[in-house]
């Protein structure tokens, strides 16, 4: 898995995250609700990670989400009315 130039992210995230969009606009067609498409990804999400990552990077990634939570990222982005980003 490539780093971005920066080596802050895999080069294949955004792929992975517009792969992702359409599966929740897809869910959402399908009249499911949004706390269970969020509760199925976050799911599945850890469940890759435990797979395939150690504790400390899973705890990295965890972290780092609840930093944009903190920051205020995520109300921003409802104010914006735009889409959340691929995690990194």
């Amino acid at each position: 898995m490539a780093l971005d130039p920066q080596g802050d992210a895999p080069e294949d995230l955004s792929h992975a995250g517009s792969v992702t969009d359409k599966a929740i606009e897809y869910m959402m067609e399908q009249g499911i609700a949004p706390i269970s498409i969020a509760s199925a990804l976050l799911g599945g999400a850890l469940g890759l990670m435990a797979r395939e990552m150690e504790d400390k990077a899973i705890a990295n990634v965890l972290r780092s989400a609840l930093r944009s939570v903190e920051n205020g990222e995520l109300q921003e982005m409802r104010r914006q009315g735009a889409e959340p980003p691929a995690a990194s």
